[in-house]
């Protein structure tokens, strides 16, 4: 699997991209839902709730499992990608096109920077 180069990644299979000075979308990856299997549920925070770094904000529920989401970066939800909750499968098809929050955060760089990137999440997912 190829995980794109404009994004940086967690060991606990989110991605992120910085979308702003101050904004970081963020998602799961392709190798998180592939491991997941056909994804059936999916909650996710209301706007405006503060997260800290490596703390979990969400479930995803899958037809194998249930597993928690965990924010890449410390920040305020800014965004909340509602329509994958009436639709959470759409992850399944597109991993890496389908975003789950949008983070807002004075220092947002410096934390994105902080991140795997894209070569160093693929020798991590060889690794496990």
């Amino acid at each position: 699997m190829n995980y794109p180069n404009n994004f940086k990644y967690t060991k606990e299979h989110e991605w992120a991209e910085l979308i702003s000075s101050n904004q970081i979308r963020v998602g799961i990856t392709d190798h998180a839902q592939s491991s997941l299997g056909d994804i059936v549920y999916l909650d996710l925070p209301k706007v405006g709730k503060e997260l800290k770094a490596h703390d979990t904000f969400g479930v995803v529920e899958s037809i194998k499992a249930v597993s928690d989401l965990y924010s890449p970066v410390s920040g305020k939800v800014a965004l909340a990608n509602t329509d994958l909750i009436t639709d959470p499968g759409k992850i399944n098809l597109n991993a890496h096109g389908e975003w789950l929050l949008v983070i807002e955060s004075s220092d947002a760089k410096s934390q994105y920077d902080g991140l795997m990137n894209s070569d160093d999440y693929t020798n991590y997912v060889n690794s496990i």
